[in-house]
């Protein structure tokens, strides 16, 4: 069964041929980016810029190392399976800046199109509320755009409560401590 992970250099190949499926406007779901710098598809084909990559995403997290302005720390974890197949990114913002309470929320997540319509974004969201509540929130503010009805079904079913539409994006609040 997929798990959601840490970001891993395990899943190098799959991660690329993930990358490929994506259109370029989803390529900021490819956890391709640090808080200072960006990674290309062509550089992280390389497995040191990859492993480079991996170690960027993972130190977003680190409350130690600030991060640069109108920018949060965020948990990023990949769903994978096996060990070896990245299936999809989600990412957990730790706090909420003013854009992010407004359209983003604290989590985040993608499914490769090749694995969509298989309840991994659902799996994704549930295996990730514990992990939330770690870090001190609950509840987490969950977004989706208004005609994404994928999405708000992902949302539903992690007991998301709809409080409003706001610039064509609903907003869900998703407890993340289990009663």
């Amino acid at each position: 069964m997929p798990i959601l992970v840490e970001p891993t250099t395990a899943v190098h190949r799959s991660f690329l041929e993930a990358w490929d499926e994506l259109p370029s406007s989803d390529e900021r779901w490819m956890g391709a980016s640090g808080f200072r710098e960006r990674w290309t598809r062509e550089q992280v084909e390389d497995p040191g810029e990859f492993a480079r990559m991996v170690e960027a995403i993972r130190a977003d997290a680190d409350e130690r190392i600030p991060p640069p302005p109108d920018l949060v720390h965020q948990t990023t974890l990949w769903f994978v399976d096996d060990g070896v197949e990245w299936l999809g990114r989600l990412a957990i913002r730790h706090t909420l800046t003013p854009p992010l309470l407004e359209l983003g929320g604290h989590i985040g997540y993608c499914v490769r199109p090749s694995a969509r319509r298989r309840g991994h974004a659902t799996q994704m969201l549930h295996q990730s509320l514990p992990i939330a509540a770690r870090l001190g929130i609950d509840p987490a503010l969950v977004t989706c755009d208004t005609g994404n009805e994928a999405s708000r079904k992902v949302i539903l079913a992690a007991g998301g409560e709809l409080e409003d539409e706001r610039h064509g994006k609903l907003r869900f609040w998703v407890a993340t401590h289990m009663s």
